[in-house]
């Protein structure tokens, strides 16, 4: 197998012909990357997101944790003068030989096909999105060390895709010292920033969203940072991201459920964490959805994570849509949604359009609903409180996305149909419904159940009333006001709290203080809520009763100011001997006398309430005091009673023994029962009446009805309570006597005497025993002699029930039932065959039956022919609606009807009872037999263009043919002749009459000629594709007939459909009305308007071609003297569409064309006039054969008609010599005409034409500004723009002074000198001459604005030349006027011209040095060391920004100057080595406690994430148990050497106090004073230099480790402090180690 250099020598020569012959395929691959990697992204900077797409499909070893680091420093590791540097850092398992194959090509990538193995991304494009912010990526994998450059490459001319191997900058010691760490994860990206795009990164390096792992299945840390020398240069927010994963708890609906965890920190901030709920389901792609990137995808996998706690966001916004990487699109959803989402190019957003995408958001609503239901219901042993903030999850806010508005709207559609929402039970049992099944309470009156339950109120059937469950109490919330909105779950009705309180025993079951704050709820709320509500018809208010019980009445009652209100009585003074019989009366109503009182104990609480004087106020208008009489009384009574039955009951008792003691006349009596309150069987209370029963158990009414049917029609039935005896305010009434008051003064009643309302019964709906039916009969019978109306719907119940019994099927209605006469038998008998005919069962009833013949007609029972045939009508289209009839029963029908025909017999009513019904087998499927057709020859053509329903002929076959005259009764057609109105409602859709046979449109068109209204024909035709013409077949409105005379201008254009009259034959030109009807074009008007169209369309889309023009003229031609003109408006198109073609090069309208004749050969040489192209290559000299008719369409044909076009297309030739004076007059002559004929001035486009050289002078060709027809001398040179004619002739003279002055060059001069370094070199006009002859100078002799940059360069070289110090002054100057003009060109220059650079020292000032000895301080450590030294870059100190400082030290280096960190050798010190040096063993115990250590180090391999098996962990820790700690008094050092140009070599040496030598198992130690004084710097290199040595493998741990032993180092390791530190950190060990430390430290 070939190394990794082999290989790529490799790619270069066969790939790209390197060394061999060119590839002529290399230019257009180098166009295809660098296009596709400058449009892949709308933002520059997402190749960021590329990068972390490719690490999460890179793989991986086996217990390996992914990490990605990304670092930027400002140091030049590649010497390609980039201002910064990014370094990727990836510990995958590095590039394969097939990996780098594919990142050297275009669209190949390793992992395309593989979108359902998990791959995010595809290798070897989105690398390639790289070059958008470097122009040369390095690679290091492997052993692979390569780079890429954006610029063709020299061998192959191809840029972007050649590698190149890399010796060094960088060098692997480069990346590692940027690393920090001692080895390097396997993959390494280095980019070489470009200067624009380091702002731009830096930007979004800071800006990494925290939740970038969120969707990640691979990588678990994800780092930014970045190394300078000077921290506190650092401008990249340092970022650490980890994701931790529990994983699967719960499977199932093709779905899992985990929690992920996140962590991140910014800088040196507080790490700050969230965990996510994950929901991950699987659903089938469906076909409709399919795109081409996706085809190998089975499944689409919807993830969603909901956030338990404040999303990770750090400032930004936070993202609602993740493509596995977060996409920029903030949904306001409360949940985010991951899926393999189809993206925009730029990654920033979806593609919403996309259908792959839209079948993706198609899945979410049911995902959502499945993980809210398992996160709400599935959650078994979590408490009701805990699940309301779940519901925070919804999406109640709308999205910026109409999309997404789709996905919430689908969300809330599902959840309103879920029980989903817990309700209250007051149990452990949680129970949900749906939100519209749930209702919220007011705030108060959860107050009022909580204490109530607390006082032990029964509140478990909370959600019984009403049918409303009621919102679990930790939910009902204003925090939740929006979540509940949104699920639509509404307040509890007003009537829902006064079934509570009546139900939940809160008034008579509470505390005095409780009840007084529930009438204080039910006060505070009467106005907005509860006036006018049920509440006031419970029983609320306590009162004690006259007998000293405690007892309650409801609002209602004592509502004022009608007279049912409560209040205190007195009896009235003419009735004075009543006042003991009220009394008495009055304790058995206890109320009625209105003399209550609240409790004591109420009382009392009442004065100790708070708002005693909100509930005082409100109880104060519910008492009055009144006078009552025993007739008042009753009245007040009445009132009260009406919601009582038991006070209803005595107060019917209080009327009959008022009535018997005289205290109540009869009058009164029959006054007071018109309201009295009855009672009914249902122990019910009404007022209302319109018929009052007797009870039933001593009644007939209920062994025909058995119960009341018309209680809604106010009949009631008196409860059996009046029946019984009793005492009441001790007056005893005995068993039956107070039936005969309510006979007497109420009206109650029994049948037969009942008078019935218009309402029926639902005993008649079933079989009533003979007795019950002439007790029916008997009612009927009765009312009838009284002459009272049987009500309507009374009587129609009795007729539709089924409680009759006749011969067939038991028991049937009276109306659907027959009493036999004899002229009856004929027809039941033909009618059996089809229907089964009831008759009354005689058998049954006996002969009695016969007695009520007119009682039995009255409710329905049929006895003539009449009926007879209705009835069996009815009976088989009943059949005929509920299933199909067979054909035995249509053609027995058919023959029913035929004999009733021929037996002359009325069957009119029969017929035309069925005829409109749909029975009728046809080729439409079951119609009615009107509008039917019977199929013959003479309708083939019409079903050709009609959807016409035929009767079924294979379905009744040929015998249906034997009912002609029927089926005519029945309204069926039969014939064509005169029933073209039935082909024409029946026309198929356009879309069917297309290509119609000729027969089938010369039908049509007859169907035109002899309808009355064609308008549906012709509305149908209209539209189908149903003429053929010479185009093929077309719809009526797009189609020509043809004509003799003008049917020439169909000829000019292709796209006209002409009628095919061969197809068609000559009768077609027979209807031209009927063709023009269906919107066929066959007048000359109409032809030409859609004629016009198309003109102005091929005009408009410059498409007339010779053929067309030459055919339009052509037929201009022969239109001219016949009847046909055009119309005003085509002429107007004809004159100002563009049709046609001129020597210009494009199409022209008639009157801006002109026809070439030889009076235009003078001007046309001067000018590019729009002549019509009569070469040969368009119209040629035929069109010349047209003049007339081009000329009256507005054609120029003539030159005096022209002058118009000359100022417009005047056009001199390059060469002025070339011009006539032929051509000269005639422009004089055109412009004479147009002052003068035409009124015309000269405008500026015509003037500035005119100011070209085109008159000869004497001097030459001269424009006419220039020119001189008169001897008139000039005065002002400048006014005119002179130029000295001779080069020779640009001197300026230079003053001086009073000696006079001299003539120098004008190359000697310039006008400004900005810097004021020029004075000695050139002569400064702005500092001799007045400014306003500063530009004439500039323009006429050719004086330079400014300095140059060569001559930047040469004074420089001066400078270089001279040995003197340079000026802060001079030096800021250049360098500044270099930055600002700084390009590729200036760059090249600089570093082939300047010899020397600027250096400084401390002392400011600034040297020239040749560059070779000039270095960058791009090690600050490396600075201070060297800084006694001559030789770094001078720069600005003051106003001078980093990048600025960045962009001039990369000047530097293109110029020549080197980084001191890159120039130098570094060489450590060998303590072993040295003979002379004393090295003395120490005990480690002597500095720390090595087990301490070791424990501690063991502790943090096995708990850490690192999470290392015990074998290898012990291996890790057994080298450090193998160290000799020697001791030394000389420091240990490393040497700097930096080589200069003259051969001199500088050295420094830095103290590195500590060394571990693996090899030797060695750890050298310099022997530190006791001051202290380095104590922290000796702790931090000796727990980095351990770190080091025991994570050589991992080195991504040793900062974590090295913070770690730093701590451990301080506390010396003690037992005791490393116990508590690997408490306070969560680490410890296991057995395994306790064994290894026993074993490794015996002695302990």
């Amino acid at each position: 197998m070939a190394t990794p250099k082999e290989h790529i020598e490799e790619i270069r020569t066969t790939k790209f012909s390197i060394g061999g012959k060119p590839n002529p395929l290399t230019e257009d691959l180098h166009h295809a990357v660098k296009n596709l990697s400058a449009e892949l992204y709308a933002k520059d900077v997402h190749f960021l997101m590329e990068l972390i797409q490719n690490a999460e499909d890179n793989h991986y070893h086996e217990g390996v944790s992914p990490k990605l680091e990304f670092v930027i420093t400002s140091d030049d590791i590649t010497a390609t003068g980039a201002p910064a540097t990014l370094l990727i850092f990836n510990n995958e398992k590095g590039f394969s030989p097939k990996n780098i194959d594919s990142i050297c090509s275009v669209g190949r990538s390793t992992k395309k096909g593989n979108r359902s193995s998990g791959y995010v991304g595809e290798k070897g494009i989105g690398f390639k999105s790289d070059f958008l912010v470097t122009a040369q990526p390095y690679i290091f994998s492997n052993g692979y060390q390569i780079r890429f450059n954006e610029k063709p490459c020299p061998h192959c001319s191809l840029g972007y895709v050649v590698p190149e191997w890399v010796e060094e900058k960088p060098t692997l010691l480069d990346i590692t010292q940027i690393y920090g760490k001692d080895s390097l994860p396997t993959t390494t990206i280095v980019l070489p920033l470009k200067p624009d795009k380091v702002i731009p990164v830096k930007q979004q390096l800071s800006s990494v969203h925290p939740e970038v792992l969120l969707f990640l299945s691979k990588i678990r840390h994800l780092s930014v940072r970045e190394v300078n020398e000077n921290p506190e240069h650092n401008t990249v927010t340092a970022v650490s991201i980890s994701s931790e994963i529990n994983f699967v708890t719960r499977k199932n609906m093709n779905a899992e459920s985990y929690t992920l965890h996140l962590s991140a920190a910014e800088n040196s901030d507080a790490e700050k964490e969230c965990s996510y709920y994950m929901w991950k389901q699987k659903f089938p792609v469906r076909s409709e959805n399919v795109v081409e990137r996706r085809t190998d995808v089975e499944e689409w996998v919807v993830t969603l994570a909901f956030p338990n706690q404040e999303r990770l966001h750090s400032g930004k916004s936070s993202p609602g849509v993740y493509a596995f990487l977060p996409t920029e699109m903030v949904t306001s959803f409360h949940f985010i949604i991951q899926a393999d989402f189809v993206l925009a190019s730029s990654r920033e957003t979806i593609l919403l359009d996309n259908k792959w995408n839209q079948g993706i958001l198609e899945c979410v609503p049911s995902a959502f609903m499945d993980a809210f239901r398992t996160l709400v219901i599935g959650s078994d042993e979590a408490p009701v409180s805990s699940l309301a903030r779940m519901f925070k999850f919804l999406p109640i806010e709308s999205s910026p996305f109409e999309k997404f508005n789709y996905v919430r709207d689908k969300i809330k559609a599902k959840l309103v149909d879920e029980n989903i929402v817990p309700i209250e039970t007051y149990t452990k049992q949680k129970h949900f419904y749906k939100p519209g099944e749930v209702s919220r309470l007011l705030p108060g009156f959860w107050k009022i159940l909580t204490k109530a339950r607390d006082e032990g109120v029964y509140l478990l059937n909370l959600s019984s009333h009403d049918g409303r469950k009621i919102l679990n109490s930790s939910f009902d919330k204003n925090e939740y006001d929006n979540v509940l909105n949104f699920l639509g779950v509404k307040s509890v009705t007003v009537d829902w709290y006064a079934k509570c309180i009546q139900s939940s025993n809160l008034v008579d079951g509470v505390s005095e203080d409780l009840y007084l704050q529930l009438l204080l709820f039910v006060a505070k709320n009467w106005s907005s809520r509860f006036k006018g509500t049920n509440i006031k018809r419970i029983p609320l208010i306590k009162y004690v009763a006259s007998d000293g019980t405690l007892a309650s009445f409801s609002l209602d009652e004592c509502a004022q100011p009608h007279p049912f209100s409560k209040r205190v009585v007195l009896t009235d003074s003419s009735q004075s001997n009543a006042c003991s019989w009220l009394i008495n009366w009055n304790k058995e109503f206890s109320f009625a006398a209105n003399q209550f009182f609240m409790p004591e104990s109420i009382q009392k609480a009442i004065l100790c309430l708070t708002h005693k004087q909100t509930l005082m106020e409100w109880l104060a208008t519910e008492v009055y005091v009144t006078n009552l009489s025993v007739y008042t009384f009753a009245n007040v009574f009445c009132s009260s009673a009406k919601n009582n039955n038991k006070l209803a009951i005595a107060y019917a008792h209080f009327l009959y023994h008022s009535l018997s003691k005289g205290y109540l006349s009869t009058r009164e009596v029959d006054s007071l029962c018109n309201s009295l309150p009855l009672v009914d069987n249902y122990g019910c209370v009404t007022q209302r009446r319109k018929g009052v029963l007797l009870p039933a158990n001593v009644s007939k009414w209920a062994d025909l009805i058995v119960s009341n049917p018309w209680r809604n029609e106010n009949y009631v039935e008196l409860g059996n309570v009046y029946l019984n005896s009793s005492s009441y305010a001790g007056q005893f009434t005995g068993s039956g006597m107070l039936k005969n008051f309510l006979t007497t003064h109420v009206g109650a009643s029994d049948i037969p005497y009942i008078s019935p309302p218009n309402a029926g019964f639902s005993a008649v709906n079933t079989p009533l025993t003979k007795d019950n039916a002439f007790l029916l009969l008997d009612w009927i019978r009765n009312l009838k002699y009284k002459g009272i109306h049987l009500p309507e719907r009374f009587l129609k119940c009795i007729k539709d029930g089924s409680w009759l019994k006749v011969t067939i099927n038991g028991y049937r209605p009276p109306s659907k039932s027959f009493l036999i006469r004899s002229p009856l038998g004929k027809i039941l008998q033909n009618g059996s065959v089809l229907v089964d005919i009831p008759l009354i069962d005689e058998n049954f009833y006996g002969d009695r039956i016969n007695k009520y013949e007119e009682e039995l007609k009255t409710v329905g029972v049929m006895s003539s022919c009449e009926e007879a045939c209705n009835f069996i009508r009815r009976e088989l289209m009943s059949r005929a609606s509920s299933f199909t009839l067979s054909k035995n029963h249509v053609l027995l029908m058919l023959n029913f009807i035929q004999y009733l025909r021929r037996s002359l017999l009325p069957l009119d009513k029969f017929v035309n009872s069925i005829r409109d019904e749909p029975w009728l087998k046809t080729s439409w499927g079951l119609r009615s037999p009107v509008g039917t057709v019977l199929y013959d020859s003479e309708w083939q053509v019409a079903s050709q263009i009609s959807n016409i329903p035929f009767i079924d002929q294979s379905y009744f076959g040929e015998e249906i043919y034997n009912y002609k005259e029927e089926l005519k009764l029945l309204g069926v057609i039969v014939g064509l002749s005169g029933n073209y109105q039935i082909v024409i409602e029946h026309l198929k859709s356009p879309s069917n009459l297309a290509s119609l046979t000729a027969e089938a449109v010369l039908l049509i068109i007859k169907c035109i000629r002899f309808l009355n209204d064609p308008s549906k024909l012709l509305s149908s035709l209209k539209g189908a594709k149903c003429l053929k013409t010479n185009m093929g077949f077309k719809i009526p409105s797009e189609c020509f007939l043809y004509d003799q005379v003008w049917g020439c201008i169909l000829d000019v254009f292709n796209g006209l459909p002409v009628i095919d009259h061969e197809f068609y034959g000559a009768k077609i030109f027979d209807y031209k009305d009927e063709l023009r009807q269906i919107g066929v074009v066959v007048d000359f008007g109409d032809a030409i308007k859609k004629f016009a169209s198309l003109f102005k369309q091929k005009a408009s889309q410059t498409s007339f071609n010779r053929e067309n023009v030459m055919s339009f003229l052509s037929c201009c031609k022969q239109l001219k003297g016949t009847v046909y003109k055009f119309p005003s408006d085509f002429s107007t198109i004809i004159h100002n569409r563009k049709w046609l073609y001129t020597k210009v090069g494009c199409y022209a309208c008639p009157r801006k064309c002109i026809l070439y004749g030889p009076e235009w050969k003078s001007i046309s040489s001067i000018t590019c006039l729009p002549f019509i192209d009569d070469s040969d290559k368009f119209y040629g000299t035929a069109i010349h054969e047209y003049k007339k008719e081009l000329k009256n369409i507005g054609v120029v044909t003539e030159l005096k008609h022209g002058v118009r076009f000359v100022p417009e297309y005047l056009s001199f030739p390059s060469d002025s010599s070339t011009i006539t004076p032929e051509s000269v007059f005639c422009l004089l002559e055109c412009i004479r005409s147009l002052l003068q004929e035409h009124k015309l001035s000269i405008e500026d486009d015509f003037r500035k034409k005119l100011s070209r050289n085109w008159l000869k002078t004497h001097a030459g060709y001269r424009p006419p500004e220039m020119c001189l027809l008169f001897d008139y001398k000039w005065r002002y040179l400048s006014e005119y723009n002179w130029k000295p004619e001779e080069e020779a002739d640009k001197k300026i003279w230079i003053p001086n002074g009073t000696e006079g002055g001299k003539w120098v060059n004008s190359e000697e001069c310039i006008i400004h000198d900005p810097d004021k370094l020029f004075n000695l070199k050139f002569y400064v006009l702005e500092d001799i001459y007045d400014r306003k002859l500063l530009p004439f100078l500039t323009f006429a002799m050719e004086v330079r604005t400014k300095p140059s940059l060569d001559d930047y360069v040469d004074v420089w070289n001066d400078w270089e030349r001279s040995s003197e110090e340079l000026s802060y002054d001079k030096c800021w100057k250049f360098w500044m006027f270099i930055l600002k003009h700084l390009d590729t060109n200036t760059e090249k220059k600089l570093s082939e011209r300047l010899i020397k650079l600027p250096v400084t020292t401390g002392s400011n000032e600034i040297f020239l040095l040749d560059k070779e000895d000039v270095f960058i301080p791009d090690n600050l450590h490396l600075k201070k060391l060297f800084e006694q030294e001559k030789f770094f870059v001078w720069y600005p100190q003051q106003n001078f920004g980093p990048l600025s400082i960045s962009q001039l030290y990369d000047t530097y280096r293109k110029i020549g100057a080197r980084n001191i960190s890159e120039s130098l050798c570094i060489e450590e010190s060998s303590v072993v080595d040295d003979d002379g040096v004393e090295l003395v063993q120490v005990d480690h115990n002597s500095m720390f406690n090595l087990k301490g250590l070791v424990k501690l180090i063991l502790g943090f391999l096995a708990c850490s994430s690192l999470k290392m098996e015990p074998d290898k962990r012990h291996d890790a820790v057994q080298d450090l148990l193998n160290l000799s700690f020697l001791e030394t008094m000389v420091p240990v050092t490393a040497s700097y050497s930096l080589s200069l140009s003259s051969g001199n070599i500088i050295t420094k040496k830095d103290d590195k106090m500590v060394r571990w030598e693996r090899q030797s198992s060695k750890f050298f130690i310099q022997k530190m004073d006791n001051s202290q004084r380095n104590a922290l710097k000796y702790a931090i290199y000796f727990s980095e230099t351990i770190s080091e040595g025991v994570l050589c493998e991992n080195h991504d741990f040793v900062p974590a480790l090295s913070e770690l032993v730093t701590l451990g180092f301080v506390l010396k390791f003690k037992n005791e402090d490393i116990e508590f530190l690997m408490e306070t950190k969560n680490l410890q060990i296991f057995c395994e180690d306790e064994k290894f430390l026993s074993s490794a430290f015996p002695s302990d």
